[in-house]
């Protein structure tokens, strides 16, 4: 996400944070870069305009001027404002009303309203305990509706049974009677979309509000819809009355600009990111994790909640328990791949650490997910004594494993030298009494992506 933005708002940064002292020249060559990156990222030409404006308007200050380190400062002004163009108050659902609440999904066909408000149900039956009735409102669309129902079956939700011919609004009738005789909590309204804003849509929608008095009037939209963002977002507003923003396929673009512009045109917050295909990848939105992510800071508190949510937390506690006492073997480091596929892409894990997001376009490059399921393959290729004494993996046991997991013998030892290392990483580690005093050690530094097990990724990563 933001990956071609914050690339080259780094290389900006570096160039006025390596001075010691910024001339008006300095500020004005900064602000035309920073313009040129924004733009080419897909945020609208007016948003541009005055976020370049409020910013200029500080970096020219005294403050910056007479600051010791003038460079950074500016970096703080940048960070500043997109605080300010990304935030608009409490991003939280509005479930504040009798029962069932009623959430409506509206937006342009093929942005993803059906496949979100399965995620929407899953995220408040998992962790808010909600009862959610889904509701498919779509009868143009081939499908839609078995869609949703099946959605529904998935997540172990419910669906309210399809009527075929039924009109929206009959519809939305017979699901609050529906909620109410089944005690729903939430109801949640997937309506019809259309490849392009029309009339009819815009009254259908109207017609479903006025029945349902929704909380919340979410609007769906594909973040790398680009240009079309501003258009989509106002006339949805003007027309229906929007709530908030649910920003889809943030994984998916390097640009995503969408997410800075909607939420200026619309004046409504973000409240929800959609991180993957998968029906548990949707994030609340906060604007100063974004922001940090698009400044190249990283986003180490929603790495850790992904991580409390999809990691087991006995086992990864056993897991450390082993590695401290140096008796880590390849079933642990099967156990540790398995770890990192549930919280997310590598890539993706990456850019949420600290000054590690300008490696993860470079990972994802080099294949980082696809390399992880091959060390998987291999180690599944082993026997189970091999995984537990990896020292008896010599040359015809190593033939046999690459040809069960379909690689080459070199890419088996490539495995067997990370595992060596991480194996003396942690003994050392266990010497030394715990990570802190592990950093300084040339154990670290050596190991490809400090000691995590993906040598042979064309590259080493500083920490």
């Amino acid at each position: 996400m933001f990956e071609a933005l914050s690339d080259k708002l780094a290389g900006v940064f570096n160039k006025i944070t390596s001075r010691g002292v910024l001339s008006e020249d300095d500020i004005n060559t900064a602000m035309r870069e920073i313009r040129v990156a924004l733009l080419e990222a897909d945020v609208s030409l007016p948003v541009v305009k005055e976020f370049i404006s409020h910013v200029k308007e500080q970096a020219l200050g005294e403050k910056v001027v007479r600051s010791i380190q003038p460079g950074q400062m500016v970096v703080k002004i940048v960070h500043d404002e997109l605080l300010k163009l990304l935030d608009a108050g409490n991003a939280g659902l509005n479930l504040n009303a009798p029962a069932p609440v009623c959430l409506l999904m509206v937006g342009l066909q093929g942005s993803g309203k059906t496949t979100t408000a399965a995620k929407l149900a899953k995220r408040l039956a998992d962790k808010q305990k909600k009862k959610v009735l889904l509701v498919s409102l779509d009868i143009y669309r081939p499908a839609a509706q078995e869609q949703l129902a099946q959605l529904a079956a998935q997540i172990k939700g419910t669906a309210l049974p399809i009527v075929k011919g039924e009109k929206p609004a009959a519809t939305t009738k017979r699901a609050l009677d529906f909620a109410k005789k089944g005690g729903f909590d939430i109801v949640i309204l997937d309506s019809a979309g259309r490849l392009h804003i029309d009339r009819e849509l815009m009254d259908e929608v109207k017609g479903v509000k006025q029945i349902a008095n929704p909380t919340e009037v979410l609007l769906v939209a594909d973040a790398m819809i680009g240009q079309d963002a501003c258009t989509v977002a106002k006339e949805f507003n003007e027309q229906i009355g929007v709530t908030g923003l649910v920003l889809t396929r943030i994984d998916g673009s390097s640009r995503a600009g969408a997410a800075l512009s909607m939420k200026m045109t619309a004046g409504v917050p973000i409240k929800f990111l959609g991180t993957g295909e998968k029906l548990d990848e949707i994030e609340e939105f906060h604007a100063d994790r974004l922001a940090g992510r698009i400044l190249g800071q990283g986003d180490v508190v929603s790495l850790v909640e992904r991580a409390m949510d999809n990691v087991n937390k006995e086992d990864a506690e056993k897991l450390a328990q082993k590695m401290m006492k140096g008796s880590f073997n390849l079933e642990d480091m099967l156990a540790q791949l398995r770890q990192i596929q549930k919280i997310g892409s590598l890539g993706g894990i990456m850019g949420m650490l600290p000054g590690l997001s300008k490696f993860s376009s470079q990972i994802e490059a080099a294949g980082g997910d696809k390399l992880i399921k091959k060390q998987e393959a291999i180690i599944l290729s082993m026997t189970l004594k091999e995984r537990r004494s990896p020292d008896i993996i010599k040359a015809s046991r190593k033939k046999r494993i690459a040809a069960g997991a379909g690689v080459e013998v070199h890419e088996v030892n490539k495995l067997l030298k990370s595992y060596e290392q991480m194996s003396a990483m942690m003994k050392q580690m266990g010497k030394l009494g715990g990570m802190s005093k592990l950093l300084g050690s040339p154990l670290l530094k050596k190991s490809p992506f400090g000691g995590m097990p993906f040598g042979g990724m064309g590259g080493k990563l500083p920490f």
